[in-house]
């Protein structure tokens, strides 16, 4: 133990690479002074990338940041430079690649960093369900690497715990019930799991999701999951982007004691669940009226509505929607990104020759349509 008191620090730094590598088979750098979050507004970049949700596909992911020009596919590293990305959330649930794919995304934005770009990975609606403890969307292979993720987790625990030197580490499986009744008994341990992970200050959630926006502003293109309505503006960007951040990262309890998320990304016309200017007949003069209140504004980019024709614009392309159902669990779409470039002004869809030929491979069948793994009704409750 004599020795252990020398290196707590050497100690806990590798047995956090050692799971992180483990679970993702990924190294990167845990820098002491990590990016702090984006701000709500950024100015106008060369060139910006906009990428729709992604849904726990690793391979349709690498794919459409492939030719978005932002990564070598053969290596995984950032190779756009100074290009701003800005991919909308849904990164979670349908697939089976969830933690390997938020790794990827979190070591692309220290690397585009460096590089003088930035990569903005941004609040869903399924990450504010994972968060709640909603399930409903986790497919068993998405479980599964939860219930992987666990695994190791927990021996980086008790690995940690071997050191005098070494201060307590916080468990997340505390509070976490051990049986889920209505469950079956063969997803309880994922169950665990995911809910350890991902509930308010959990590691996933702490780690990859607390510092993503729910609403930025990119030179003059304004991003959200869903959509925005005037009183979303009026309570405040930098307000909603702030009281999401500190939910999820366990510093507030949403106003709800804990449970759930703040009341703007709740319900139907919730910032991550609208859908007023990406499902059928755009509802141009409420979208013009939102753009009028936020200062040098002249469009809204949006996913979460799966585009059946691909990326499109609506109301002269002042709704620009981009959700092309690109995961195999959601409709297995073709890879298509957005890019704007000199200073907004010239907007073009990015695809491969399949996107040329064949815009139309995938069901009709919207997001909520698809079925999740049905015996996960209840969001799962968790104790501070």
């Amino acid at each position: 133990m004599d020795f252990c008191k020398q290196v707590p620090p050497s100690l806990s730094a590798f047995v956090d690479t050692f799971v992180d590598f483990t679970v993702s088979g990924l190294f990167f750098p845990h820098p002491q002074n990590p990016p702090p979050p984006p701000p709500t507004r950024l100015p106008h970049p060369p060139r910006l990338v906009a990428i729709g949700d992604l849904h726990g596909d690793l391979p349709k992911s690498i794919e459409a940041l492939s030719l978005a020009g932002l990564i070598d596919p053969s290596t995984l590293r950032w190779s756009g430079g100074p290009t701003v990305a800005v991919q909308v959330g849904d990164v979670l649930d349908r697939g089976g690649d969830e933690i390997r794919l938020l790794y990827l995304l979190h070591r692309l934005r220290l690397e585009a960093a460096a590089s003088g770009g930035a990569l903005v990975t941004m609040i869903g609606n399924h990450e504010v369900m994972n968060v709640r403890g909603d399930f409903n969307c986790a497919g068993p292979s998405g479980l599964e690497e939860f219930k992987n993720w666990g695994f190791w987790y927990q021996i980086g625990l008790s690995m940690k715990t071997k050191c005098e030197g070494l201060r307590n580490p916080k468990d997340p499986f505390k509070g976490v019930p051990k049986s889920f009744p209505g469950v079956r008994k063969e997803f309880h341990e994922a169950l665990r799991a995911r809910a350890a992970a991902l509930r308010p200050d959990g590691p996933i959630s702490k780690r990859f999701l607390s510092q993503n926006p729910t609403v930025v502003i990119v030179g003059d293109s304004v991003f959200v999951h869903g959509g925005l309505l005037q009183d979303h503006v009026k309570y405040g960007l930098d307000r909603m982007n702030r009281e999401v951040r500190d939910w999820i990262s366990g510093r507030s309890d949403g106003g709800d004691g804990g449970e759930r998320s703040p009341g703007f990304v709740r319900g139907r016309e919730a910032v991550v669940w609208l859908r007023r200017f990406s499902d059928g007949v755009c509802d141009c003069a409420n979208l013009e009226a939102v753009l009028e209140m936020i200062p040098g504004a002249k469009r809204m980019v949006m996913g979460h509505t799966i585009q059946t024709a691909g990326i499109n614009g609506a109301c002269e392309n002042r709704a620009v929607r981009i959700d092309v159902g690109l995961s195999k669990g959601c409709g297995d779409g073709l890879a298509e990104v957005l890019e704007i470039v000199d200073g907004g002004s010239v907007m073009r869809v990015i695809g491969s020759d399949r996107v040329v030929h064949r815009r139309r491979r995938y069901s009709d069948r919207t997001v909520e349509e698809k079925e999740g793994l049905k015996v996960l009704l209840p969001p799962v409750e968790v104790k501070a």
